[in-house]
């Protein structure tokens, strides 16, 4: 069969969303669409094409040869369709990811560059991790995230660029009648002999963890044990009432009933904090928000390291900070 002089590309949408989830209900629900429309979208472009993209059974969904050689084309079909589209100010909506609802960093950088791009739409999600998001950063599912760039794996990396925003100073949440809670500040030696929650076992924030251990080793501080993730705040204040666990966050951690929040110090903990996005990627969304995070940093001196500043090594590095 003769090559098709046209593609719709919705139809490469189609077959990129069903190629990166292997799964047509997830595709469909990543796009917005019924899955009997995916389907027929998919059958569509095989007809086109005159090769079978995928091998479909009632347990799993795989890519053929042709499948597989057809990717990276549609990903850079698509690619240049936004940047057309971008060049004459029709962009598509850039997708963030905030981490976790009420976060003050992230959530200030988003609104200073809707206050900078009022006519782009940037759309927020809230699914926490840095990890976990690069793998929807590298396949295009997501457009930025935050987090701490120097944790990722260095293949992840590879992939990815960023930009520094903040050296954010940590905290303990803690339940507000904890014998610590009555302190205004809590020196790390004060954690000693505590366990303290900081996302072990979580497979989207192994970042976080491991920056936890770093600080903790040699304090006598125990990190807990893994645990499913508690998801709403609901069930996060019944756990942290059932097992008293101090919970490692940053001052920016959104208040919750039943609990206080109270800052690290003696050393000061700092958290860095990265705008990061895909290798390459062009889009006037995301030059606002660089535009924006570059704002909010210099402001508000977010980059600014104090003097009993605790921060390792590899991260100082990579956020330019000594």
């Amino acid at each position: 069969m003769p090559a098709p002089a046209h593609l719709d590309p919705r139809l490469l949408r189609a077959f990129l969303a069903v190629a990166e989830e292997l799964h047509f209900t997830r595709a469909a629900a990543r796009l917005y669409v019924a899955q009997q429309a995916l389907s027929r979208d998919v059958r569509r472009l095989e007809r086109e094409l005159g090769a079978e993209l995928f091998v479909r059974t009632t347990r799993q969904v795989t890519l053929t040869p042709d499948g597989e050689r057809l990717v990276p084309y549609a990903r850079r079909a698509l690619q240049a369709q936004d940047d057309l589209l971008a060049a004459f100010g029709q962009a598509r909506p850039l997708l963030v990811d905030l981490n976790s609802p009420g976060l003050r960093t992230t959530r200030a950088v988003l609104h200073r560059a809707r206050e900078l791009a009022p006519d782009l739409e940037l759309m927020a999600r809230y699914e926490s991790g840095l990890t976990g998001a690069a793998a929807d950063l590298l396949a295009g599912r997501l457009d930025a995230s935050f987090g701490r760039f120097a944790g990722l794996d260095p293949a992840l990396r590879a992939g990815l660029d960023h930009q520094p925003v903040r050296l954010e100073p940590m905290a303990v949440v803690l339940p507000e009648d904890h014998p610590l809670a009555a302190r205004d500040t809590v020196p790390l030696a004060a954690l000693a002999g505590e366990t303290v929650y900081a996302g072990a076992g979580n497979p989207r924030t192994p970042e976080w963890t491991a920056l936890a251990r770093t600080l903790f080793e040699g304090r006598g501080v125990e990190i807990a044990a893994p645990a499913p993730l508690a998801v709403g705040d609901e069930e996060f204040q019944r756990l942290m009432a059932k097992t008293r666990n101090p919970v490692l966050a940053v001052v920016g951690f959104p208040p919750m009933p039943g609990t206080v929040l109270r800052p690290l110090t003696d050393p000061v903990p700092l958290s860095p904090v990265s705008l990061v996005w895909r290798n390459g990627l062009e889009h006037p969304g995301l030059i606002a928000l660089r535009r924006a995070a570059a704002q909010v940093t210099r402001e508000e001196g977010w980059l600014n390291r104090p003097l009993e500043g605790w921060i390792p090594a590899t991260d100082a590095c990579v956020m330019g900070v000594h």
